[in-house]
């Protein structure tokens, strides 16, 4: 198979872990038979300080033009630190999703039995926890209109969906209940947003359509509640855009890190895949990233391509690293291995598992024996 992919490695850490990912994307590519070709792109801060914009119309094209996606994180303290700034990092971000009609986000929780020690959580919460969340991407507030009085004491911003809007994540929320548990949950504010109603009805209307799936709703104050009380109960959850960005978020808390949790973005052209963490500035260059994210962002990137094979195996040595206590500092701060080194181990996984061959207990990495 021959793919063409752009990378967008952006701020912060983004370089770093998305390199890894296309380490990883070349070994699969190597063993596998496949070939993969990049083109870099500009987004974010990094495009401000070149260009003055956020997102050239040169990186649209390039995507536009290519397979699929990989992007690394966005943002910049000089940007986040200045609320006068006219022009932003996450401006570009946001004009991509529209400009590509990416207006699902799909978010899938995972929670390691290795890692329970890391969470909040008693270990027998996280049991049998493994659920998708579905953000609608491409409205609501983040994209209504916004105002500011000339004396600047009050601030708007408008919120708006469509039925158009909300039938199309929806369709493929309750597609893929239906090949998993068959159960999804709408994540809303019905009794106090009238968008929020809207979404209810729509989603009411579609359930007609998707008889074997069984469908419950929540308030967004509830359902945050949930996922921590009982968060086994969820397999696909269906949300607008803000609820989604905060719910995803504390869904992260139950993997036992930030740097866990891979996504994608799909729509009506190219999709995008992306971990759900940020730019982690205050990590920029020194090699301690978790890479995990960025790498099972692209397992999902593989999905895509119908190379669920290759995702699996992508998956399976992700797992392996953790239960193996191959982990970054986040993870583990006293025995942690470089951003550099668990991509190398994730490599050497997949060219073993190629060749049929096992995984010994002593590992060789950087002239060290790890035991």
């Amino acid at each position: 198979m021959q793919k063409k992919i752009a990378v967008i490695l952006g701020d912060g850490i983004g370089p770093e872990v998305t390199q890894q990912s296309i380490k990883v994307l070349n070994t699969i590519a190597k063993y596998y038979n496949h070939e993969f070709s990049y083109e870099n792109a500009l987004m974010g801060a990094c495009a401000i300080d070149e260009t003055g914009n956020p997102l050239p119309d040169e990186t649209i094209t390039i995507c536009k033009n290519s397979d699929a996606i990989l992007f690394g994180a966005i943002g910049d303290p000089k940007y986040d630190n200045d609320p006068t700034a006219k022009v932003r990092p996450e401006q570009g971000l946001l004009k991509l999703r529209k400009e590509l009609q990416l207006f699902a986000n799909i978010r899938p929780v995972t929670t390691y039995a290795a890692l329970q020690h890391l969470t909040p959580l008693k270990p027998k919460l996280l049991e049998n926890v493994d659920f998708v969340i579905y953000r609608e991407l491409t409205g609501g507030i983040y994209f209504g209109a916004k105002s500011l009085s000339e004396d600047g004491t009050v601030a708007r911003d408008d919120c708006s969906y469509s039925v158009a809007e909300i039938e199309r994540i929806a369709h493929l929320a309750f597609k893929h209940a239906q090949i998993r548990r068959k159960k999804l949950t709408l994540v809303d504010k019905a009794n106090v947003l009238e968008t929020s109603r809207l979404w209810r009805k729509v989603v009411q209307a579609i359930a007609k359509e998707y008889i074997d799936v069984t469908v419950d709703y929540l308030f967004v104050d509830n359902a945050a509640m949930q996922i921590i009380l009982n968060p086994a109960q969820f397999d696909v959850v269906l949300t607008e855009n803000l609820f989604g960005d905060i719910i995803s978020d504390e869904a992260s808390v139950l993997a036992g890190s930030l740097g866990l949790l891979p996504s994608a973005s799909v729509g009506n052209t190219v999709a995008l895949f992306e971990p759900i963490h940020g730019s982690y500035p205050q990590a920029k260059g020194k090699d301690i990233a978790n890479p995990l994210g960025s790498i099972l962002s692209s397992a999902m990137l593989l999905d895509h391509f119908g190379l669920t094979k290759e995702a699996s195996i992508v998956r399976e040595a992700a797992a392996w690293c953790l239960n193996s206590g191959f982990v970054t500092k986040d993870i583990d701060p006293m025995n942690s291995y470089t951003t550099t080194a668990i991509g190398d181990l994730i490599c050497e996984f997949i060219e073993r598992h190629a060749k049929g061959e096992t995984h010994p207990i002593h590992e060789r990495l950087h002239k060290s024996t790890i035991i």
